[in-house]
């Protein structure tokens, strides 16, 4: 009996679990280990992709022009990248190790938990500067103007809006098909990062990408706003079906946003700064100002969220390893 359980885990189920190890040792190095922000490939992608709309994205030319050269550039840079990698997968000797390297560089904000709790000890300091140097790489708004109240803000907006494009990306699209989806979206997504919608001069530019963007990550997003609702209780998980209105191109970010500014009873949104250009972003007022003292809260709230993900990496093998013995009795 015991012979047969152990051939079925590993003649059947072998390919299963080795997939569920690649994707929770990913993740797992990736909270724990990060990449360093200079050295991550994605990273290297959005200067390319930044580089490129300097060149091509003329914002004197008609929207539809305009749109026009962004869905080129697009093309231009997601498929070539991802064809080569994608086709190196499939000819490695060892696949799973790649898998992991794949997942584990697509997990480039995983880490900011770390730089949040930094910058909240640079707040408590009175330190601005320093925790401003800290944030200004994760966020796509200017810092350099931002008070404490601005940063709290920021960084705890980043906490709850990070892991939509990492944790639940990651394991939503891997789930699906793989390393190659995952890989796939996850450039699209970093090419919105680097032409954020919300900004006028790639409003028309980026239509496509955000679409697109905004199209494959809905799934991902709920499940996320979700495993933050359920620590929030009856209210909070109402108000997954009631979002907020606010600016349109940073709508599938909101609901998480407002769960968190809920749960905490602080205040979230408002105006943000790109380029030296205000753009109005409604408030999500559920209390005072944040502070740094908000920031800790919000880092627990949202590594509880990332446990729920982790803990379903580990419990579903176990059941269907569960359910694979009980059939060889």
């Amino acid at each position: 009996m015991h012979t047969s359980f152990y051939q079925q885990l590993v003649e059947i189920d072998g390919a299963l679990f080795e997939g569920f190890l690649v994707l929770f040792f990913a993740l797992l190095l990736a909270r724990l280990a990060p990449l360093p922000r200079e050295m991550q490939p994605l990273i290297w992608f959005s200067h390319l992709a930044k580089q490129l709309a300097a060149k091509v994205n003329r914002p004197e030319r008609s929207p539809s022009q305009q749109a026009t050269a962004g869905f080129l550039a697009m093309l231009l840079l997601l498929f070539p990248f991802w064809a080569i990698i994608t086709f190196l997968l499939e000819l490695a000797a060892f696949p799973w190790f790649f898998e992991f390297l794949v997942l584990y560089l697509c997990l480039t904000d995983a880490g900011f938990s770390q730089v949040a709790d930094e910058i909240a000890k640079a707040l408590k300091r009175g330190d601005n500067a320093s925790a401003k140097k800290l944030l200004q790489p994760w966020v796509l708004r200017d810092t350099d103007s931002l008070s404490e109240i601005g940063l709290a803000k920021a960084t705890i907006e980043k906490l709850a809006t990070a892991p939509i494009y990492g944790t639940a990306l990651t394991i939503f699209f891997f789930a699906i098909a793989g390393a190659p989806l995952v890989l796939a979206v996850r450039m699209l997504k970093q090419l919105e990062l680097s032409w954020p919608p919300i900004q006028p001069k790639y409003q028309h530019f980026c239509s496509t990408v955000n679409g697109v963007s905004t199209i494959l990550l809905a799934i991902p997003a709920w499940l996320w706003s979700l495993s933050i609702a359920i620590q929030g209780g009856p209210k909070a998980f109402a108000k997954l079906f009631r979002t907020p209105k606010n600016h349109p191109a940073i709508r599938g970010y909101i609901l998480s946003v407002n769960l968190v500014a809920s749960i905490l009873r602080i205040e979230l949104g408002g105006p943000q700064k790109f380029n030296g250009v205000r753009i109005n972003v409604d408030k999500l007022g559920y209390g005072p100002q944040p502070t740094s003292d908000a920031i800790a809260p919000a880092i627990k709230l949202t590594s509880r969220a990332c446990a729920i993900w982790f803990s379903f990496i580990i419990i579903l093998p176990l059941l269907w390893a569960g359910l694979r013995w009980l059939h060889s009795l």
